[in-house]
Order: structure tokens, then sequence, then C-alpha cells
């Protein structure tokens, strides 16, 4: 098999609601699959919709989030001058690569539900059946798809995503554009949880999701070993 190529797709959503306080992308939800990605030998392509740099949610990088793919992260100069520098998602087309994963953070909340460069990529990564992958609250970017018979992608799929336990506890539930959880079951997916904050990812044709921080690294393996078969 060739160099598999994937594109991570970014927020460029830096502000949580109303509120003053600043989101963007989880540190871990990109670290653990880039680096799971590059290991394994893949190509790597960040993009944002606004391009340029993409904002890192100040929650991610406190003492109680961090783990050993997000401080190596902060240990690599290459990796951070790919961040601060992301391609434009307008100019990304799913036929120059492999697959697509979104890492997620509350900044895909806001940029990534109703986005139509994103809406159209995805469908496109899916009609050349390639698989596509998110993480916490980035299957918001699955909601508005839609397959060639006019129905909601994920409409009978097994999905996770983050919880509205889990929003609860970090005390958002009311600054959110929506509820992933609630959405998610709206579209007729087969929503799937576990308990708060533990890992879990489901496979469910082309279609891969994770529940939460935790969950990010098992999300990239499932990706990696669907473009093995």
């Amino acid at each position: 098999m060739s160099t598999p190529r994937i594109l991570m797709v970014l927020t460029s959503h830096d502000e949580m609601g109303d509120t003053g306080h600043k989101t963007g992308f989880w540190v871990e939800e990109f670290a653990a699959p880039y680096y799971t990605f590059l290991d394994a030998g893949c190509e790597i392509v960040l993009a944002t919709p606004a391009g340029g740099a993409a904002p890192i949610d100040p929650n991610s990088e406190g003492d109680d989030a961090q783990t050993e793919a997000t401080r190596r992260f902060y240990g690599d100069d290459e990796a951070k001058a790919r961040i601060a520098d992301t391609a434009r998602l307008a100019d990304m087309r799913a036929e120059d690569f492999d697959t697509v994963f979104y890492p997620g953070g509350h900044g895909p909340l806001w940029d990534l539900t109703d986005n139509s460069d994103s809406i159209a990529l995805l469908e496109d990564f899916l009609g050349q059946h390639k698989p596509i992958a998110s993480v916490c609250h980035a299957p918001t970017a699955f909601l508005n798809l839609r397959d060639a018979q006019g129905e909601f992608v994920i409409k009978g799929k097994k999905v996770v995503g983050f919880t509205n336990e889990e929003e609860a506890a970090v005390g958002l539930t009311e600054v959110v554009p929506h509820l992933l959880e609630d959405e998610l079951k709206r579209r007729g997916a087969d929503y799937q949880k576990v308990d708060a904050f533990a890992p879990f990812a489901v496979e469910d044709g082309l279609v891969i999701t994770g529940q939460n921080p935790a969950s990010s690294e098992a999300v990239a393996e499932k990706l990696l070993a669907a473009l093995k078969r």
C-alpha cells in the first residue's frame, strides 16, 4: 500500500459563545491522532475553514489535560508551525486523500456543523468509499451529511460523541449552540455511549467516531485499520 494521505480538519472558531472565554480545538484530540498517523508513516495535511492558525482551546492546555501525546506536541516545533499555518478547507479535495479526521474541542460546534465546504468534502469522501472519522465534539461535522437518497448519513448508524452528561460536567450545557448527543439522536443515529470521560470509539461502515478526548487515539487506530482493509 502506498503512503496514506490523511487530511485533518480543525476548527477556526475561538469564542466560547458570549462568555468572553476562548475555545478552539482540544490539544489531546489533535495530538494523539496526529502522532498515531505520523508514526505509522502517513502523510498529513492540516486544514481549517479560515486557513492560517488553528486556535487552541486554553482549557486543553491545563495540567490535568496533558498526556504523552500533548507533551510531545508542545516540544515539536514542526507540528506547532503546522498548526499556525493550516490550509484553507475550501481548497481541499477528497480525491487527494485516503481519509479525513476531525479533532474536537468546542470550536467545531460553531463553524463545522453547517459549513458547506466541510459538508461537500465529507460527502465526497463517502462517495469515493473512503472512511471519515471524528472525535468528541467533532461528530457535529457529520450531522448534516446526506447520502445519494437524501437521507442523513448517520441515520441508523452507530455513532458516538460528547455526551450530555459530559457537557454538564464541564458546565457548558447552556453555552454551546447545541447538545451533540441530542442532535445525533434527532437525525436518527443509533447513538452509543459509555461512562463519562471513559474511552469509547465506534466504527459503522465508513463512519468512525469517538466519545471524548480519551477516545482520540482509539479512533485514529480504527481509522488506520480501516485504511489497511
